[in-house]
């Protein structure tokens, strides 16, 4: 007769983590203060913190760039931590983002369904991502292109609005203006928000991944 399986022991899950996992939660910690920060930022109006939490994304880009890279040097590839690492990339390249672009003045009934619109887009791209990901790599360690922009790429969002608030305060008006549509507002700045998402959903578009 076997013996019965041992009780799980307490954070047994987190116990099972490798390294590269560990990098990858500071990669979604980056985006979760990102959040914070951006709400922060709208009940204090100083711009230290709107620009802390511009400076999150790049910092999580960089945990999950390490991440990947240790996860290849320990040869640690899992499906867990490829689903951590879609959903620490949805946090701080996706909602962070959304919420640092609300922050900076986006935030007619216009720019919150683009902002809806890219999360739900960053949404798709990633898990389109985990589907294909295998029959990508060709049996290689990792994919050889991205199909669509990879969601790390709205870093270039966040340089873009620490850019503007750099130089206006983000007292005045957004570049572009404000438009009246309908019974709602636009500001033309988040047709980026649109054109990142609309790339990123991209089924033939194709970047190498290096």
């Amino acid at each position: 007769m076997n013996p019965p399986d041992p009780a799980p022991r307490h954070f047994s899950m987190i116990r099972g983590f490798q390294l590269a996992d560990f990098l990858t939660l500071g990669n979604a910690a980056c985006g979760m203060a990102s959040v914070l920060l951006a709400m922060r930022y709208l009940t204090s109006g100083e711009m230290a913190h709107f620009f802390w939490a511009a400076l999150m994304a790049p910092l999580a880009g960089a945990f999950d760039v390490a991440d990947g890279r240790v996860a290849r040097a320990r040869h640690e590839h899992s499906a867990l931590g490829r689903e951590l690492d879609s959903l620490a990339d949805i946090v701080s390249f996706g909602v962070g983002p959304a919420a640092l672009g609300y922050a900076a003045g986006l935030r007619g009934g216009w720019d919150a369904l683009v902002l809806v619109y890219f999360v739900c887009c960053g949404v798709s791209r990633l898990a389109r991502y985990n589907v294909t990901a295998e029959s990508l790599s060709a049996g290689a360690d990792k994919v050889a292109y991205f199909e669509g922009t990879p969601i790390p790429s709205s870093v270039l969002i966040t340089a873009v609005l620490a850019a503007i608030a750099w130089q206006t305060g983000l007292g005045g008006v957004l570049p572009g203006g404000t438009w009246q549509l309908g019974p709602w507002l636009l500001h033309p700045l988040v047709a980026m928000f649109a054109l990142s998402g609309t790339l990123m959903i991209s089924k033939t578009l194709r970047i190498p991944k290096f």
